[in-house]
């Protein structure tokens, strides 16, 4: 059913053919890591029936996935008559099958998944934690490979920590860049040799696949960096003898975001977030209750007073009728937003385990680039790393206005003061 397909793929990649339960690929624009793991399963499926899973953080739509990439792939080995490629699909007669899932839309999807043999992560330096302990077990056929391929970004990144500080048991694991493509086209040879004289330190991370020591228009990058240096992104217990308040940023198509924070001693211990899509929140609520701790305050942003025309109440009267104790978050511009989160910074402790997503968003957190000027806007841009940084920010303008709520109390009446003397009268002994 089918022939094999003969193919000729560069000596880098070699660990492709072997078996090993991980197989990642990492490094710069040019290296041919997608075309390289496109050509080589679709050979595989046309010898052989193989499930193929290809996925990414996130994805909208087909268009964001590599299936035009596979289809070009399969033309171009001469195998279209074995194939049917359909907008959304690949199949061959085998039993062979190319299904595409986005981790972050589709998490229940790709829990009910069976019977995958190759999951392809393609521009895997997004995925986050949570997102890799779901696909990971699932992923769970005897012989089953796991392909990882991705520029990296940041050093911290979960999937470079995951696979390439920290590999797992059978993996291959290699750096690649357009060095190891012998097939290198002159025109992006071009722009590399521009790029690298006019900013060598963007060269060695486009061209070369190292990571950034920030992301350019980072906006927390310097409150970050002294986190880390000064010991604030560590290890932070739970305290059972103090309350947790959380902080929300709500969304439906978008995620939610939830920090969980611990108020003690003039910090912000920050011990655990949470980040996810597409549920209700009842589902939140029931989450939240699931975990060991004790609970303070819920603030919420300001659109959970709009009532949902499905139930005909707002995420603030679910959450106080479940019996939650809420308070709005103020609404302010997102500048002021940011600036109240720089100011409360310093006194932010992080647990690097349980909030890793939620750092993850805050560091890449950046500025919009102007498309007319090239130079950063004052708007943050909006992705995936907005709303945790939106969650965090509402913990910053919650505290703001509840010191400025305090500060604003009228003083409390001093208190009632006796004259001690001859003149005191009815104070009896006293005043004799």
């Amino acid at each position: 059913m089918g022939r094999n397909a003969s193919v000729t793929i560069p000596e880098a990649f070699e660990g492709l053919l072997e078996p090993h339960r991980y197989k990642c690929y990492w490094g710069g624009r040019g290296s041919g890591k997608s075309w390289t793991f496109a050509t080589v399963l679709v050979a595989r499926a046309a010898s052989q029936p193989l499930r193929i899973l290809c996925c990414r953080e996130s994805m909208v739509s087909i268009r964001e996935s590599v299936h035009e990439l596979i289809a070009q792939r399969i033309a171009a080995m001469g195998l279209q008559d074995q194939f049917s490629v359909g907008e959304t699909s690949i199949s061959h007669p085998n039993g062979s099958e190319f299904l595409y899932a986005g981790l972050r839309q589709n998490v229940a999807k790709v829990r009910s998944l069976e019977g995958i043999d190759v999951c392809w992560c393609e521009e895997a330096d997004t995925i986050l934690n949570r997102s890799w302990e779901v696909l990971t077990p699932t992923v769970r056929k005897d012989g089953s490979e796991v392909w990882i391929s991705f520029n990296p970004q940041l050093e911290t990144d979960a999937t470079y920590q995951r696979f390439v500080v920290n590999p797992p048991r059978d993996s291959v694991v290699r750096h690649v860049s357009w060095k190891d493509n012998p097939w290198f086209p002159s025109t992006l040879r071009a722009e590399m040799e521009e790029l690298r004289e006019r900013d060598p330190d963007a060269f060695q991370h486009v061209y070369g696949g190292h990571c950034r020591y920030t992301l350019d228009g980072a906006i927390y990058a310097r409150e970050l960096r002294e986190a880390q240096e000064e010991g604030r992104i560590c290890s932070v217990p739970y305290d059972p003898i103090k309350p947790v308040s959380i902080y929300l940023d709500l969304g439906y198509h978008d995620q939610t975001a939830i920090w969980f924070a611990q108020h003690i001693a003039g910090e912000l211990r920050l011990i655990d977030y949470v980040e996810d899509s597409q549920r209700v929140f009842n589902s939140y609520l029931q989450q939240l209750q699931s975990k060991p701790y004790v609970y303070d305050t819920m603030w919420l942003p300001h659109d959970a007073k709009a009532k949902e025309l499905r139930t005909g109440r707002s995420i603030e009267e679910i959450a106080r009728a479940a019996g939650w104790r809420v308070r709005i978050v103020s609404k302010l511009s997102v500048a002021d937003g940011i600036n109240a989160a720089r100011t409360l910074f310093p006194t932010m402790w992080f647990d690097r385990a349980a909030c890793a997503d939620g750092l993850q968003a805050l560091r890449h957190y950046r500025y919009e680039v102007d498309a007319q000027t090239g130079q950063f806007s004052r708007s943050p841009l909006h992705d995936a790393a907005s709303h945790g940084a939106d969650a965090l920010r509402a913990c910053a303008v919650a505290m703001q206005g509840f010191r400025q709520a305090r500060y604003m109390e009228p003083p409390p009446k001093p208190p009632r003061l006796y004259e001690l003397g001859p003149r005191s009268g009815g104070l009896g002994w006293l005043g004799a």
